[in-house]
C-alpha cells in the first residue's frame, strides 16, 4: 500500500512538488490528523463488502483509509488540478477509482448500480463547507440509493441537522434531513486539523437514511410548507403561510387547520415538529384538491 500521507509534513511536500494552489471557491481543507481519520472510517461502520462514495477526496488523505476498509471506493473529485495527485497517492489501491466530475451533475444512481454489486453505498466524505447543504439534499430528495452518509461538515450545520422544536438552530435544513434520516452527531474536530486551517470548528456526522420516511401524501408539498414556515422566522406560522401565497387558501381557512391541529395562531414554525409539519401538509394539500 501508498504510505500514508495524514501529516502536515507530507501533504506539505506533495501540494509543493504538484505546485497546487487552494482554492477558496472549492472550500479546499485538507485532513491532516491520522487520528481524525480512523475515527471518520469507524463511525461510518466500513466493512470488507462496502462500496463508499466520496464527495472530494482532495489529495486523498481519507481516501486512502477508506480503500483500506472499504471493497470499493469511488471518489468524485470537482477539481482537476488534484487528479494527479490522487493518481500518486492512490497508487497501489486496486479498489479505488476518481471521477473528474461535479457531483450535483453526475447520476449518482447508476454510478451505485455499477460498483455496489446489488447493495447501497455508504457515503463517507470531507464536505465542501460551501455547498455541504446543496449536496445532502441532492442526495436525499432524489432517493439515492445510499444507506449512510458520514460526513464533516460545519459544526453550526451539524447542530443544526440535530436541533429539536423550539431550539434557535432548528429550521428548514432540520425538518429535511430528519424526515429522511436518523441524524447522530460522532464528534468535533478542531481547526488545527486542517490544511489550511478553517475558521470555525467541524463536526463528523452520521445521517442514517430510514427505511420508511415518516408517511405524508406529498413530499415535494411538505418541503414548499416548510420553506414558507421558514422564511420568515419572526413571522407567526399563520402569517408565513398567508403572506406567501396561502397555497390558495384563505387566512381563515389555514387558522381553522392549525386550530384543528391543536395549534394557536401564534405559533411559530420553528415550534412545529416534522410529524406535525407531515400533518400540517397533508391538511393543506386535501384542502386545495377537494375545494
Amino acid at each position: 500500500m501508498t504510505d500514508k500521507i495524514s501529516t502536515p509534513l507530507k501533504t506539505k511536500e506533495l501540494i509543493e512538488k504538484y505546485g497546487f494552489y487552494f482554492k477558496k471557491n472549492f472550500g479546499q481543507n485538507f485532513l491532516i490528523d491520522s487520528n481524525v481519520l480512523s475515527n471518520i472510517v469507524s463511525a461510518a461502520e466500513i466493512q470488507k463488502d462496502d462500496f463508499v462514495l466520496e464527495i472530494g477526496p482532495g489529495i486523498g488523505s481519507l481516501t486512502q483509509y477508506l480503500a483500506e476498509s472499504a471493497g470499493y471506493v469511488t471518489a468524485i473529485e470537482i477539481d482537476k488540478n488534484l487528479i494527479p495527485i490522487l493518481s500518486e497517492t492512490m497508487n497501489g489501491y486496486d479498489n479505488f477509482e476518481v471521477i473528474n466530475e461535479d457531483v450535483l451533475k453526475l447520476d449518482i444512481n447508476a454510478l451505485i448500480a455499477e460498483n455496489g454489486n446489488g447493495k447501497k453505498a455508504k457515503l463517507v466524505a470531507n464536505l465542501p463547507y460551501y455547498i455541504t447543504t446543496p449536496i445532502i439534499m441532492e442526495i436525499l430528495e432524489k432517493h439515492a440509493d445510499i444507506k449512510s452518509m458520514t460526513v464533516m461538515v460545519q459544526k453550526e450545520v451539524a447542530l443544526r441537522m440535530l436541533a429539536k422544536p423550539k431550539s434557535k438552530d432548528y429550521g428548514a435544513l432540520t425538518a429535511a434531513v430528519q424526515f429522511y434520516c436518523d441524524a447522530k452527531l460522532d464528534f468535533i474536530v478542531k481547526p488545527n486539523c486542517f490544511m489550511p486551517r478553517p475558521k470555525v470548528d467541524s463536526a463528523v456526522i452520521t445521517l442514517t437514511i430510514k427505511d420508511k420516511p415518516i408517511s405524508v401524501k406529498n413530499q415535494e408539498f411538505m418541503f414548499k410548507i416548510i420553506k414558507c414556515a421558514f422564511g420568515q422566522r419572526r413571522k407567526t406560522l399563520l402569517n408565513s403561510l398567508y403572506n406567501q401565497g396561502g397555497f390558495g387558501l384563505s387566512k381563515d381557512e389555514l387558522a381553522l387547520i392549525l386550530k384543528n391541529m391543536d395549534l394557536d395562531s401564534r405559533v411559530r414554525g420553528e415550534e412545529l415538529s416534522v410529524e406535525q409539519f407531515a400533518y400540517l401538509s397533508d391538511s393543506i394539500y386535501e384542502k386545495i384538491n377537494y375545494k
